[in-house]
């Protein structure tokens, strides 16, 4: 798939993924993926980072609170604009541009880290993104991202519940299969009905790879690995938020650190 018909996609999503999200129905987010993906990442207060495929923000201005010194890039302008207003209404110093993963607009060694939440899977050229990202990497610099887990959610997935509900096991298909711009629509699981009938479901392209394939790229970028995370809910955040209970059967996100040479 072209990157300029990603972009259009993104483009599309943008609004209503704005609002759903920071009206908490991102519960997967929120719950579970990204306090699993702030505790595994190295100390960055007073380092210059980069989020790149930033969205509307979120994750960049936690990063942010902790210290870091943010520039963050996408590639759709709405979420550009809604994350500029949020830096007006809250000022952390971020600085928001549109720009594509796969040809950053930055000088070589800009930054002392880079974080990429769910966004690289979402890119054409996963392997140019990685080599974009170490080469504005500052020697000894890391490279921190969060995917889709390759090997428990390939292009076929579905959860298999007992007879209470309860997420037991989980049945997957189609892992070898390479997919180069597969659209797929869905909305936020917890989006209640009504909210569902005002709005078109996303649709998302998708770009999957086997894991042999993203250590392959990570590797081949020029990036030491040196951290994985499979996030799991505790027994009470799956009882908070039974919403993310089956990753406590299955990973549901891969977490990778990657460190530049230095």
């Amino acid at each position: 798939m072209d990157p300029s018909t990603v972009a259009a996609h993104w483009e599309a999503n943008a609004e209503a993924w704005t609002r759903h999200s920071r009206a908490g129905y991102d519960v997967y987010r929120d719950a579970l993926n990204t306090p699993a993906f702030l505790a595994m990442l190295p100390p960055i207060a007073g380092l210059d980072g980069l989020d790149i495929g930033c969205g509307e923000g979120s994750n960049t201005r936690q990063l942010a609170r902790v210290g870091a010194r943010m520039t963050a890039i996408d590639i759709a302008p709405t979420f550009i604009r809604h994350a500029s207003e949020s830096e007006a209404a809250e000022p952390l110093g971020i600085r928001y541009l549109s720009g594509d993963g796969m040809a950053l607009p930055f000088e070589d060694a800009s930054f002392d880290f880079a974080t990429a939440f769910m966004s690289l899977m979402d890119m054409p050229n996963q392997a140019a993104v990685l080599k974009e990202a170490r080469r504005v990497l500052r020697p000894g610099g890391f490279l921190q991202f969060s995917i889709l887990h390759p090997c428990f959610v390939p292009p076929r997935r579905r959860n298999v519940r007992d007879g209470d509900g309860q997420p037991v096991a989980v049945e997957i298909a189609d892992y070898f299969e390479t997919t180069d711009g597969k659209v797929e629509s869905w909305w936020f699981s917890t989006l209640p009905a009504e909210e569902r009938a005002k709005v078109d479901p996303f649709r998302v392209p998708r770009f999957h790879r086997t894991l042999s394939q993203w250590v392959e790229m990570v590797v081949g970028a020029g990036l030491a690995i040196e951290a994985f995370g499979e996030p799991r809910a505790s027994v009470e955040a799956a009882a908070a938020e039974p919403v993310i209970a089956d990753t406590r059967v299955a990973p549901i996100f891969l977490h990778v650190r990657g460190r530049k040479p230095g």
